[in-house]
């Protein structure tokens, strides 16, 4: 049976403010056709993929705040993608605000089958920012604020004939991501991302650095735990900040097998076999032969840094 998954990374463009989510949907349903078209299986959508990236809002109303979280999934806006995915027998993985029953809030991403049942769900863990206005940053960046760090760990599942994981943006730039997945055999991590193009606390970082560190860290990531990466953006200027968009596909090499050529809207697809992760699982990367796990105590002992004594 072939374990070659053709998968979609829908990059999207900007989401402004005032763009409701009907709206944004039948943006996402043009690119569910798009892939459907072009045969693909599973379609990866951005992080908070239905609304503006809305933390880079100082807001203190907390309903002006909840506005942007949903509180079920799917729900009215969004059940006419479920049912177009269903339809075409692709499965799906996007992020959003989520709003639990009892008042939580989380940056949160699922993945669906081709039945369009939800079989896993990730809240981000690693939240970058701050949480109150920093007059001294260019722009404010306060998910910190917004949202709680994700409870759920990094679960895997098995579907699409495969080892599947899920993490969300900056959880990319933190090799533990990869890792906690690879030691439960990942194969494929899907991704959304809405990346800033410039660094609002260093101007000298811009566009083109912010890439290359994008770039870095998911090759890196795929590589030392020989999976796939489909990491997945938003790009474009949205609400007056530019973003880096740069979606693409990673091999188990770490070689980059698709890549976005626009900032808007736009689906890359590349044919992804999940037997190419077992060379590496099975040889540089054969973890329960070549791991010493007695020498990494200090990665889950301690957080900050402990310098030795003078």
């Amino acid at each position: 049976m072939s374990r070659i998954l053709r998968i979609g990374g829908a990059q999207m463009g900007p989401v402004q403010k005032a763009e409701s989510r009907q709206a944004v949907v039948a943006r996402m349903l043009d690119l569910l056709a798009q892939a459907s078209a072009q045969k693909c299986d599973l379609v990866v959508y951005p992080e908070l993929a239905l609304t503006t990236f809305f933390p880079r809002w100082y807001m203190t109303e907390q309903n002006e705040v909840d506005s942007w979280f949903e509180r079920d999934m799917p729900n009215a806006a969004t059940r006419p993608l479920f049912k177009a995915a269903a339809a075409a027998r692709i499965g799906l993985s996007f992020g959003y605000a989520e709003l639990t029953p009892d008042g939580r809030r989380f940056n949160t991403a699922i993945l669906a089958d081709r039945d369009a049942r939800i079989v896993g769900k990730y809240r981000k863990v690693h939240l970058p920012g701050h949480a109150e206005y920093d007059s001294a940053r260019s722009f404010q960046h306060l998910e910190k604020r917004y949202f709680e760090p994700g409870d759920l760990g990094f679960p895997v599942w098995r579907c699409f004939g495969g080892i599947v994981g899920l993490c969300i943006c900056n959880d990319r730039r933190w090799p533990e991501t990869y890792r906690v997945m690879a030691l439960q055999g990942v194969e494929l991590i899907v991704l959304g991302y809405n990346t800033p193009a410039g660094n609002s606390q260093k101007a000298e970082e811009g566009p083109e650095r912010r890439r290359f560190h994008n770039r870095l860290c998911l090759q890196a990531g795929a590589y030392q735990n020989s999976t796939w990466v489909v990491a997945v953006a938003k790009g474009g200027v949205e609400d007056g900040h530019a973003m880096i968009a740069g979606s693409m596909t990673v091999n188990p090499d770490g070689e980059i097998v698709a890549e976005a050529k626009t900032e808007d809207d736009e689906l890359i697809v590349a044919d992804c076999d999940l037997d190419a992760t077992l060379f590496g699982k099975q040889t540089v990367f054969d973890f329960a032969r070549h791991r010493r796990i007695e020498h990494y105590g200090r990665i889950t002992a301690q957080t900050g840094i402990v310098r030795p004594r003078e």
